[in-house]
């Protein structure tokens, strides 16, 4: 059973990558139990939590800020994912079991779906977690989890066609599943590059059209 403390982490994660809690705003405590619907613990966990991933900054003085990411922040930290990623793939593919790849394959055939956006940002929380769970490494869940939230929150933050971009990530994240099921490696890492290339890409192109507008 999951416990409060890690309902109040995904919840308000969740508040934040979908920017239901906007990047430069302050919130307190008391409004986050409110949001949540938990008690003053569990959210004071996941506060600290959220503030070691840097998805909350806390201000002593001032309170808890949500930060911005700026495409910096983005660009620094998928150098970092795409190493994490790679290293997780390769253990994946050596120490899936027979369920892994049964539960793999049937995430993969979930992708072939048509998403909404909020559905679709979840099963790819669930593709990040299942590779990661495969993997039998926890030291690569601390990592690369705070990796994967920051950016798939710069990516919800700046998305405008929101069925193109879909289109490509899913495609993607089903060819990783598939190589992974296959115990593929080269196939599977070359996916994964490519996943992280075109998060690379849909970051440049956010600073393309900053310095496109006019003054």
């Amino acid at each position: 059973m999951i416990s409060q403390s890690d309902q109040a982490v995904e919840r308000l994660q969740s508040m934040i990558e979908q920017g239901t809690l906007q990047p430069g705003s302050m919130v307190s405590e008391r409004g986050l139990m409110e949001l949540t619907g938990l008690g003053r613990t569990p959210v004071r966990e996941a506060i600290q939590r959220l503030a070691l991933n840097r998805m909350l900054r806390i201000h002593p003085s001032r309170g808890i800020e949500v930060p911005p990411v700026s495409v910096e922040d983005q660009l620094s930290g998928l150098e970092v994912r795409r190493a994490t990623e790679l290293l997780a793939i390769t253990l994946a593919c050596e120490r899936a079991t027979e369920k892994d790849i049964d539960d793999i394959r049937a995430l993969a055939d979930l992708l072939d779906g048509d998403f909404p956006l909020p559905q679709y940002t979840q099963t790819v929380r669930q593709t990040h977690a299942l590779i990661v769970r495969v993997a039998r490494n926890p030291y690569l869940d601390a990592l690369m989890s705070p990796l994967q939230a920051l950016s798939r929150r710069f990516w919800l933050m700046h998305i405008r066609d929101e069925a193109s971009e879909i289109k490509t990530g899913k495609a993607l994240h089903q060819r990783i599943l598939l190589a992974i099921a296959a115990r593929d490696l080269e196939a599977a890492s070359c996916a994964s590059t490519e996943l992280n290339d075109y998060l690379v890409q849909y970051a440049l192109h956010v600073v393309a059209k900053r310095a496109a507008k006019p003054k």
